[in-house]
């Protein structure tokens, strides 16, 4: 541990080391400083392991390092602005309330990259806009600025799984935030519980054939140069059928991770922030081969309004940019909504798989009663499943829903006797909630 807190302390001196050179060389492109990184000089801890993994280059390392000091080093450039006595960088970069730290910002990287070049500030600006860590690998991405300040003065910023793995060596699972807009989804259930009809079953095993089976399609087959990439599903039906547990199912049981995304987070108010949280998440699925899952879809891809103002126009765009995503995607993105008819038709023809998931009919609604009622109840000869069944139209999520409150009932009599009036009861509930009449 001890040595691996001396490499990272080393590293961070060498940026010392080469901002404090540019400090002093404000004209001077960075390629003709001599201090060099060189990675056989701070082996043997995380953060030097991601360095050489990638084959950062100077540019990189140093972008990287200033994303890193406001976790591990926060007093840094007030140090380097006292040891030099050259306060420019700490005036680039964003002052923190108590006014005597500050964090990098993307105007604090120009500066340590190109100085007072105009051209190679330039062209440090096109390295921020194309690099691999501000895109394809996901490290880097700046914080918006208000209306009308130059974009380089969003503060630098890591996003938090990738600080885990460069700093800590370990992967972490993203967690729902403005930066990352999806939550991974879990189910402990099986496909037995999974109760639906045959023809909506049969569907979704062509599904799950392709998780299994499109990479030796592609690759054994042949087939890469003739096929879209990706594989598009609408699941679409009343909420309650079974529309999140059958996309958690198929993650389930193909090995993949499943992540429902937010739409509710995905819209920025900052224009260009919805397109980089969009880039960012779906970066981080394709290199993991997540299962995409959007529910209450039609909240995004519904038909597209007219554009009457600026909003309008930004919504938009920001829904042609998450369809474009979408079909460059090569793994599996399911959309989920109420109604078929509120997508919009533009985007139907790019399905591959349209599943409905019908309300249950009362075969259907006997076999949800039967298989979750739990087996150390005991069932009074008064309850009636079949009959049940057949009179009150529940979706599965609501029998479940009677199933848990007439179990607590049962409990709670200490005789653990689940009888009819008390189904009935929690029935009588269920409706009540949705305005229904019993």
């Amino acid at each position: 541990m001890l040595s691996e807190q001396k490499g990272t302390q080393q590293i961070f001196d060498h940026l010392k080391e080469v901002i404090l050179w540019r400090l002093e060389n404000t004209k001077t492109p960075l390629n003709e400083c001599p201090l060099k990184y060189i990675p056989s000089e701070y082996e043997g801890n995380s953060l030097s392991h991601y360095i050489s993994k990638y084959a950062l280059d100077q540019e990189e390392i140093i972008s990287l390092l200033l994303s890193l000091v406001p976790h591990v080093y926060p007093t840094f450039l007030r140090d380097v602005s006292i040891e030099s006595e050259n306060g420019v960088l700490y005036f680039f970069s964003q002052t923190r309330s108590d006014q005597k730290n500050a964090d990098p910002t993307a105007e604090t990287v120009l500066y340590t990259l190109a100085g007072d070049d105009v051209a190679g500030r330039i062209a440090a600006i096109h390295f921020i806009h194309k690099n691999r860590l501000f895109n394809e690998l996901q490290v880097l991405h700046t914080a918006p600025v208000e209306k009308g300040e130059p974009t380089v003065r969003g503060k630098l910023l890591i996003y938090q799984d990738a600080f885990q793995e460069i700093l800590l060596g370990s992967t972490l699972t993203p967690k729902l935030s403005e930066e990352f807009p999806a939550q991974e989804i879990k189910t402990q259930l099986t496909w037995s519980d999974l109760i639906l009809p045959e023809t909506t079953l049969s569907k979704l095993q062509n599904s799950k054939m392709w998780l299994e089976h499109n990479d030796t399609l592609l690759e054994e087959l042949g087939m890469k140069k003739r096929l879209k990439p990706g594989y598009r599903v609408l699941f679409y039906g009343a909420p309650g059928t079974g529309k999140t547990l059958a996309a958690s199912l198929l993650g389930k049981y193909t090995g993949k991770s499943v992540f429902r995304v937010d739409l509710s987070v995905l819209v920025s108010k900052y224009i260009g922030e919805t397109e980089k949280h969009l880039a960012n998440l779906f970066s981080k699925a394709q290199k993991k081969d997540w299962i995409l899952f959007f529910d209450e879809a039609d909240s995004v891809f519904g038909k597209r309004t007219n554009v009457r103002d600026a909003h309008d126009k930004y919504a938009n765009q920001g829904v042609s940019y998450l369809l474009q995503k979408i079909e460059a995607y090569p793994g599996m993105v399911i959309l989920a909504s109420n109604y078929k008819d509120n997508i919009d038709s533009a985007f139907m023809r790019r399905f591959q798989s349209i599943i409905h998931f019908e309300l249950p009919k009362a075969n259907e609604r006997f076999r949800i009663w039967k298989h979750n009622i739990p087996k150390k109840l005991e069932q009074h000869p008064s309850l009636k499943l079949d009959e049940i069944a057949s009179k009150y139209v529940l979706n599965g999520s609501n029998i479940m829903n009677c199933i848990q409150d007439a179990s607590l009932k049962a409990l709670a009599n200490k005789d653990r006797i689940l009888t009819q009036a008390m189904v009935l009861e929690s029935i009588k509930k269920e409706y009540h909630k949705e305005d229904k009449v019993f």
